[in-house]
């Protein structure tokens, strides 16, 4: 449950906040109101306002009863955060560069509109129909991402539902979704998976035939290929991923100039190795036990 945190101590402001009905806690922030001679009322209003709640937040998160002001996931969310921004700065990257994707797969529907309210912009989702009930619940309405592996037959419920699939991993498939988006008279952006490990319990096209799939999907009408995607093998030290994450950044390098194509995305890196694959190059990181916590199967 999110509550209302009033940055100021004034009678008169909780008054105003009582009369509108507005369940709040008033916790001041220390900043002392003094505009100066000549300077622009709205500017300064402005200004004071973001130091404030600057001052709050700052003393929240310090505190050692975060839990009752922040939740959980909020926590969680902001360390997230701040290691994106340290692993892009330490390559020399904008921070801005790298969307998170926060995976929901089993996560209850009250934990990803927390995840919303905390400031999410993008989740990803691995199942088609379990996507489609999460994506109706959560408002406002927020960017989602298909992936998890597609099957040819659920092409129908994610086409146009979700705003990039990351898990196109062969021509069949891509096919498929050509022919309905054409139906529909839209187009779907797409990611391609590369199994760069080779393992049999990952999906994706062999890396030595990623070039000529892309190739062919590149000269679909109804599809906008965006990049790539991979997943290396769980490794205890996320360091050992990171072979996986070069090579995919090297195929997409060479497509981009044997294919004549664009591939701005690399989507690679999950929470327990997704600081090296920023390393790396990657545009999109897909995180979720460490936003979400542990998830409880059933």
């Amino acid at each position: 449950m999110s509550q209302l945190i009033l940055a100021s101590a004034s009678p008169r402001r909780k008054e105003l906040l009582r009369q509108v009905g507005l369940d709040f806690t008033s916790i001041p922030s220390r900043i002392e109101e003094r505009i100066k001679e000549g300077e622009d009322f709205r500017d300064y209003a402005e200004l004071i306002s973001l130091e404030k709640a600057l001052s709050v937040a700052k003393r929240l998160l310090q505190s050692k009863s975060v839990g009752k002001w922040v939740s959980e996931i909020a926590v969680r969310l902001r360390d997230v955060c701040s290691q994106i921004e340290a692993a892009a700065r330490r390559v020399g990257r904008d921070p801005d560069s790298v969307k998170l994707v926060a995976v929901t797969k089993m996560v209850e529907i009250d934990k990803i509109q927390e995840a919303a309210r905390a400031g999410v912009i993008t989740f990803g989702e691995n199942y088609a129909q379990e996507g489609l009930k999460k994506i109706g619940q959560i408002k406002p309405a927020r960017e989602w991402h298909f992936i998890g592996h597609l099957q040819s037959n659920k092409v129908r419920y994610v086409l146009g539902v979700f705003d990039l699939i990351h898990s196109v991993d062969r021509l069949s498939l891509a096919e498929q979704i050509q022919k309905q988006a054409e139906q529909k008279g839209l187009t779907q952006q797409i990611l391609i998976q590369v199994n760069i490990s080779g393992e049999e319990s990952k999906s994706g096209v062999e890396r030595d035939e990623a070039l000529s799939l892309i190739a062919r999907i590149k000269e679909f009408s109804c599809i906008t290929l965006r990049g790539l995607m991979t997943m290396p093998p769980y490794f205890d030290d996320p360091e050992m991923a990171r072979p996986y994450f070069r090579i995919l950044r090297k195929i997409r390098d060479e497509a981009e100039r044997q294919c004549n194509i664009s591939l701005p995305e690399l989507s690679m890196g999950m929470s327990g190795d997704y600081q090296v694959a920023i390393e790396e190059g990657a545009t999109i990181v897909r995180v979720g036990t460490a936003i979400f916590g542990p998830r409880e199967l059933n």
